[in-house]
């Protein structure tokens, strides 16, 4: 029988790597995502929790034995966050590349310079092509259940690909919900014991060549396309298990999560904690005869274009709030929501981008409303092709303005040429 817990999304993601059976755990401490780790090296000190811990040098070596020890046949855990997982990227393009279905939890931080602690999705965007299914939890419970299903997806077959759980560092980290955690026996109806396919076991019987260098262009085109493969096709799994899921848990994930788009004018897209804000402020403009509705997406990669498309082929108006700033381009996700819906025939006729909640900014009321009368202003005909609308509260903007005032900038030399709310 499942127990209910307060715990925070680190414990969540201890008990979820427990529930999961993990052979193998490796470690490196980081900011926001430390409990994670630390929690679990209490349990197999204490003999709770039956597998290897060991504590690495850095995220490069770690994320490369994790995934080495995947290919045994080992189940492996790890986590990470902001720097760490920048440090460590040259390893995951290595372990994806050889098809080891291991499962990070990153717990999203901003990356320095200049050095921040809270919120920003940079870190996870920027190993979105690394061949990492990428999975991102709203919430303590969705924690937990997306490292159930990222084992059950990394680990089938058809896909044998890494997979990174996603959740806002302090945000949710730290934050407490009720969540329910499985038993071992009921875990076991929906996750499989860990078989590879070709166990790398360094038997003279058997020999085996994992990652060799390629020196044909032909061949290496082929083994990246594989990946590409092989990550589409993870989609296909993840709603396969999610059938199972219900039925074993009685919980149902969708790689894009809608609320209320049914008849919706206007419908935000958004993604990890930050829905949950979205979704109240939402039911609050419903309440005042607003027609808005909410987009959740659970899956980054593969990106759920086609299911993208099918939420928003109603709206008039979609806003893309995102927690990353790309410099140069913007934020990340919103060309990639414009790219799933340019073939559509039914789709919004505007798609505005918005960047906010960056070290951990708050969103509230003022801002949705913000959002709304932009996509207002877009459907009268303005047309905004330059320039990010940069979000920020109130009472964060005045601290700002207090700040460059400070340093004898205005606004204009403090580079907010267009800041929103």
């Amino acid at each position: 029988m499942a127990s209910r817990r307060m715990l925070t999304g680190n414990a969540s993601a201890a008990w979820g790597a427990r529930v999961s059976d993990v052979d193998y755990i490796v470690a490196y401490p980081i900011t926001p995502q430390t409990e994670i780790v630390e929690t679990l090296a209490s349990w197999v000190r204490q003999g709770s929790l039956k597998a290897r811990f060991v504590n690495f040098e850095s995220e490069h070596s770690m994320f490369a034995a994790a995934g080495a020890a995947s290919l045994t046949g080992t189940r492996a855990f790890t986590a990470s966050s902001s720097q760490g997982l920048i440090y460590g990227l040259e390893s995951l393009y290595a372990v994806a590349g050889w098809r080891a279905p291991m499962v990070l939890v990153n717990a999203a931080r901003g990356v320095g310079m200049p050095m921040v602690l809270q919120v920003e999705h940079g870190d996870v965007l920027a190993a979105r092509d690394s061949g990492f299914i990428q999975l991102h939890a709203e919430n303590c419970q969705e924690v937990l259940d997306f490292i159930l299903l990222g084992y059950r997806i990394a680990e089938d077959r058809r896909v044998m690909l890494p997979v990174i759980v996603n959740m806002d560092g302090f945000v949710l980290s730290f934050a407490r919900e009720p969540v329910q955690v499985p038993d071992a026996e009921t875990v076991g109806q929906f996750l499989p014991p860990y078989e590879h396919p070709s166990p790398l076991l360094g038997l003279e019987s058997s020999p085996l060549a994992v990652g060799p260098t390629i020196t044909e262009g032909y061949a290496y085109g082929y083994f990246k396309y594989q990946i590409h493969a092989a990550s589409m096709k993870s989609k296909d799994v993840f709603l396969e298990a999610s059938d199972d899921f219900l039925r074993v848990f009685g919980r149902r994930h969708n790689p894009v999560e809608t609320f209320m788009t049914e008849d919706a004018d206007y419908v935000f897209v958004v993604s990890n904690s930050y829905s949950t804000v979205l979704r109240s402020e939402v039911r609050a403009l419903r309440a005042k005869g607003r027609r808005v509705g909410m987009v959740s997406l659970k899956m980054l990669r593969p990106f759920p274009r086609r299911e993208l498309a099918q939420a928003l082929r109603s709206a008039k108006a979609a806003a893309v709030y995102e927690q990353n700033l790309g410099p140069g381009r913007g934020g990340v996700i919103y060309p990639e929501v414009t790219e799933a819906l340019y073939h559509a025939r039914e789709r919004p006729e505007v798609i505005v981008p918005f960047v906010g909640g960056l070290g951990g900014t708050s969103l509230g009321r003022r801002e949705v409303e913000f959002m709304l009368a932009k996509c207002d202003q877009g459907l009268k005909g303005a047309r905004e092709t330059e320039g990010v609308t940069m979000l920020y509260a109130e009472e964060d903007w005045q601290k700002m303005k207090q700040s460059m005032g400070t340093a004898g900038l205005s606004e204009d030399e403090g580079g907010f040429a267009n800041a929103g709310a």
